[in-house]
């Protein structure tokens, strides 16, 4: 058995290690005010990315940075990813030269397949099923402002999407209970909350955002048209009732808080009432993905 530490997805992790991280990165945060202690000093980070990115580039390459290590980016044009190469060889050759990979892609399998062949351990940047480093900026960001996450109710509105996916995994890990508000067209999510209920997870997936959102602790929204997505207009008219607005934020609790993953496409998904409003903590999660990250980085090179 491999004793690599992967960070793939949520599912993965028992309780107790996704809280190791978020104390780690907690801890971390806590230092950075009197100077970036050099944890990985020596070692280096390889990115890879087949999909745009701000926030998790430069979450990462900050992040790493400030730990000590080193960064080497590769993009699919200007890596031989873009010419064939697979992600096995890939892998065998940057487990030669750097001390872990991270990577944001569209096929899952990919991801498994760096992971399966690399010597060395293996983050999951973004996939088009699951978005794991963001849930734990997410988790971490909740408790800064309201405690312990486990118990509390969180609310989705829009898309069943990657970053749903992962609220999914979250619930089940942290404790708390998830309802889902997605249109019909739009419930891929049969196999994942079998998986849940089989875990013991409180998860609920409904078509009514009231219903959702009606007395939740966190409301959280993404955009509707993910990288690449074609039929852009029909999904903005399907999702259009999943908007989170005043109205929609006002069945929360008086003291709910909302999120967002970014980027945010405002006056769509959310309005700016609510984005800029007192309730949203989206800056706040923005900036925990680089503390989360480091905890992460940190926990897989030990």
């Amino acid at each position: 058995m491999s004793t690599l530490r992967h960070f793939l997805d949520l599912d993965r992790f028992d309780t107790a290690t996704l809280r190791r991280i978020l104390d780690l990165a907690a801890e971390i945060k806590r230092n950075g005010a009197n100077g970036h202690t050099p944890l990985l000093q020596g070692r280096t980070l390889a990115m890879i990315f087949e999909k745009p990115s701000t926030r998790t580039r430069v979450s990462f390459e900050v992040g790493m940075r400030q730990l000590g290590g080193n960064v080497v980016l590769l993009s699919e044009n200007a890596s031989q990813l873009g010419r064939g190469e697979t992600m096995a060889d890939t892998a065998r050759v940057l487990s030669r030269y750097v001390d872990v990979i991270m990577i944001r892609t569209d096929d899952p399998g990919k991801l498994v397949e760096l992971a399966e062949y690399a010597s060395i351990p293996v983050i999951n940047g973004l996939t088009d099923t699951s978005h794991p480093c963001q849930l734990m900026a997410d988790v971490m960001t909740y408790e800064e402002h309201r405690g312990n996450i486990a118990g509390r109710v969180v609310a989705w509105s829009g898309d069943a999407n990657n970053v749903a996916r992962s609220w999914v995994h979250a619930a089940v890990r942290f404790g708390f209970r998830l309802r889902l508000a997605c249109p019909r067209p739009f419930r891929r999510c049969s196999e994942l909350l079998e998986w849940a209920q089989s875990e013991g997870g409180d998860v609920a997936l409904t078509t009514s955002p009231r219903q959702a959102v009606e007395g939740a602790d966190l409301v959280v929204t993404d955009t509707w048209v993910s990288m690449g997505m074609k039929e852009a207009e029909k999904r903005h008219n399907e999702l259009a009732p999943y908007r989170v607005d005043t109205q929609l934020m006002a069945q929360a609790k008086p003291d709910a808080l909302f999120m967002h993953c970014l980027p945010a496409h405002r006056g769509e998904e959310v309005t700016d009432e609510v984005m800029d409003g007192p309730q949203s903590v989206v800056w706040d999660e923005a900036e925990n993905r680089l503390h989360v990250q480091k905890g992460i980085l940190a926990w897989c090179l030990a």
